[in-house]
């Protein structure tokens, strides 16, 4: 029998997302100054207020009121009708140091003696049914919003449009797993004040509305189409049901119409439902913090495994103690989709040899030390690409430091070669 699955995105307006941009561009700058600074920032956004909160062990000085302007006007809160602008609002900085008793933990002689910086398991999966072994769903809720927001910079074709959006698509599979169709689409758009008719206010709602899904459907879908291989595109018809601002007008958005915090977005960050979680945030935490570097180094290795053809999709737990080095449990599950007679123990054996799970290990192979993480803060942790990009970061003395770094590490596929040759694939 066939049946439907559902996963929802949002935008880099949208307030949760907001907090989680500022707490990522306060920890780059702390680690583009002090590679070896030990952060865990938090952040509230809410009408005209940002309250900055957490612990810092670094010998970094981040001039913390620039990076939050930046960080909020980038995203486009610019205007003083948000209620919310980067320019304008209040910021509350409540950082203080790292408690000692953490810290003894964590940091140890050299990085193969590195404690985990919390206890917890942590998940990463893939699957086969996208070319970057990610859920179809979560994929195209994501680029739905990138599209949307792109449309929004650019400013020509849907000129009204802000920062707040959210994204949800159900597709259909079939008994075997396959997508079969798309189901529903459901976007909300923040939007600019339409002029309204003084004499039918009801009326000027509903070409107001009427516009939107108009726009949505001729502009945004098409493009979204035009980005996705052909298998994908043909998921798309006529049958589609979909949800434009289904509750109306959506004027009052970002920070102002919902308070953000950090964090709030987990499963957008990950795999859209799809898998399994730990339940740990990821931004704003150093790579000390196993609730991030493990759900990284995860991802990377059901990522390899899929690839390497050990399974057609893949579950890896893996679970630390405070302060311990090594991993209290690694368990690998396929969902019964293992290839040419493997088991999971096999898996797991294998991910063993191939990979080495010590929290300070996993900092060096995937170079989780360098600032890399703002560009993670929106539109998902998993499934972007791995590119190397230059980043300058300014000083509050003025002094600009050009760093290069490698984004999305854990995206690699270089480990597919050795777990083919161990696994005889």
């Amino acid at each position: 029998m066939s049946y439907l699955f559902t996963s929802e995105s949002v935008s880099e307006g949208h307030p949760d997302k907001v907090a989680d941009q500022i707490s990522d561009a306060l920890l780059d700058h702390f680690l583009a100054f002090d590679p070896q600074s030990k952060v865990a920032c938090e952040t509230l956004v809410t009408t005209g207020q940002v309250v900055a909160a957490g612990e810092v062990k670094t010998n970094a000085y981040v001039d913390i009121q620039k990076v939050v302007r930046d960080t909020i006007n980038k995203i486009g809160y610019t205007k003083s009708e948000y209620q919310f602008d980067g320019n304008s609002c209040g910021i509350l900085s409540a950082i203080h140091g790292q408690s000692n008793d953490i810290n003894q933990g964590v940091e140890r002689g050299s990085a193969e003696e590195q404690g985990a910086g919390d206890q917890g398991m942590m998940f990463g999966y893939a699957t086969d049914e996208t070319a970057n072994y990610m859920p179809l769903a979560l994929d195209m809720s994501h680029l739905l919003l990138r599209e949307l927001a792109e449309l929004r910079k650019e400013g020509a074709e849907i000129p009204y449009l802000r920062p707040d959006a959210k994204s949800q698509v159900t597709i259909e599979y079939s008994e075997d797993h396959q997508p079969i169709r798309i189901d529903s689409i459901v976007i909300s758009t923040q939007h600019d004040e339409f002029v309204m008719n003084e004499s039918n206010p009801k009326h000027a709602e509903s070409e107001m509305q009427s516009k939107i899904h108009a726009d949505i459907v001729s502009v945004l879908i098409p493009r979204v189409v035009a980005k996705l291989p052909n298998h994908i595109q043909k998921l798309f018809n006529g049958q589609i049901k979909y949800h434009i601002n289904p509750t109306g007008k959506f004027v009052i958005g970002g920070p102002h119409g919902d308070a953000g915090l950090t964090g709030r977005k987990i499963i957008v960050d990950t795999y859209g439902g799809k898998g399994a979680h730990g339940g740990g945030a990821f931004s704003g935490k150093d790579p000390s913090k196993v609730d991030r570097s493990a759900a990284y180094a995860t991802r990377w290795i059901a990522k390899n495994l899929v690839a390497a053809g050990a399974a057609k999709q893949v579950l890896v737990q893996v679970s630390y103690a405070i302060g311990v080095v090594e991993p209290t449990g690694i368990n690998v599950n396929t969902y019964g989709t293992a290839l040419n007679g493997l088991t999971e123990l096999d898996l797991v054996n294998a991910v063993k040899k191939v990979f080495d799970l010590r929290p300070g290990i996993i900092e060096r192979d995937l170079g989780l030390r360098n600032p890399i993480y703002s560009e993670t803060a929106a539109y998902g942790h998993m499934g972007r690409e791995s590119v190397k990009k230059e980043k300058t970061f300014v000083k509050p003395s003025g002094e600009k430091i050009q760093k290069s770094v490698e984004l999305f590490t854990w995206e690699k596929l270089d480990k597919v070669n050795a777990l083919k040759e161990l696994l005889k694939l």
